[in-house]
């Protein structure tokens, strides 16, 4: 019994301590604290994601600096700087894509060269023997404010350009932004002025039939959304089950023919066998 009871005891201590060791852990500021810029310039959503090291009293920029001249570096501390893009954008001139990339810089005297990676992951090293996306060359300027901690900022916005601009020591460089805010306005303004496109229509057709709902006004959205010289197999598909739910056999039969003329065209079987069915099945009531 006594051994049983020292048992307990060592446990309840062993218990004691493990509980001690999940509360007791001790929290430290980061000495490089993350931080998430973004900014809406146009129509054009920017985001900077990075780790923002001190100067603590060290020279950064220099040829035998923290940061070397003439070496790629991950642009903060802790891991790459990853930027995003929600449109397509030009950086310095140069067109990117929308998307996230992991961005490196090779800092220099006098320039700076930028480059733009498919972002795949926070490990910067694993980026240095691949080929960039993208890579821009900018000048860099001096400063005689010292500035403590790296700092983004995108500033100078404008309806369709921005800049970007890095501040670390006494070091300010920029990178020129684009974003194609007048394109996407006018593709805006184009799609709201020639009205509901044909899929509006299909989807506006579909959601009556299915819910049983007025089926004369689904006709005539389907309708809309099939017209012109290149209707699709599925679209007209959905015409001819309204039309035979109206009970309009022989127009229910014409459009299940047409449906499967663009299947077959398209080579879809499974549309082929379904309006072969249906023509079937309607022909049997005519």
């Amino acid at each position: 019994m006594k051994k049983v009871l020292l048992n307990i005891s060592v446990l309840l201590l062993l218990v004691s301590f493990a509980a001690l060791d999940l509360n007791g852990q001790i929290r430290t500021p980061a000495s490089s604290p993350g931080s998430e810029l973004k900014q809406t310039v146009g129509l054009t959503d920017i985001t900077i994601e990075y780790s923002r090291p001190g100067v603590k009293g060290r020279e950064v920029f220099a040829e035998d600096g923290l940061v070397p001249f003439g070496k790629p570096w991950r642009l903060g501390a802790n891991a790459a700087t990853k930027f995003s893009f929600s449109e397509d954008v030009k950086v310095a001139g140069t067109d990117m894509k929308a998307g996230d990339y992991a961005v490196l810089a090779t800092p220099g005297k006098g320039e700076w060269k930028f480059m733009f990676y498919p972002y795949e992951s926070g490990n910067w090293g694993s980026y240095l023997e691949k080929d960039p996306a993208a890579t821009v060359t900018v000048k860099s300027q001096t400063w005689e404010t010292n500035v403590e901690t790296m700092t983004f900022h995108i500033g100078n916005i404008k309806p369709a350009s921005a800049d970007i601009t890095l501040f670390w020591e006494k070091t300010v460089v920029t990178l020129p932004l684009e974003v194609h805010t007048d394109k996407q306005v006018m593709a805006s303004i184009e799609g709201v002025m020639n009205g509901p496109s044909q899929n509006d229509y299909y989807a506006a057709a579909t959601y009556y039939h299915d819910s049983g709902k007025d089926l004369g006004q689904a006709l005539k959205w389907i309708e809309k959304a099939t017209a012109g010289d290149n209707p699709m197999f599925w679209q007209v598909r959905r015409k001819a089950l309204i039309l035979a739910d109206l009970g309009k056999a022989k127009e229910a039969i014409e459009a299940a023919q047409m449906s499967m003329k663009l299947a077959e065209k398209a080579g879809n079987e499974e549309y082929v066998k379904m309006n072969k069915k249906s023509i079937e099945e309607w022909s049997a009531k005519k």
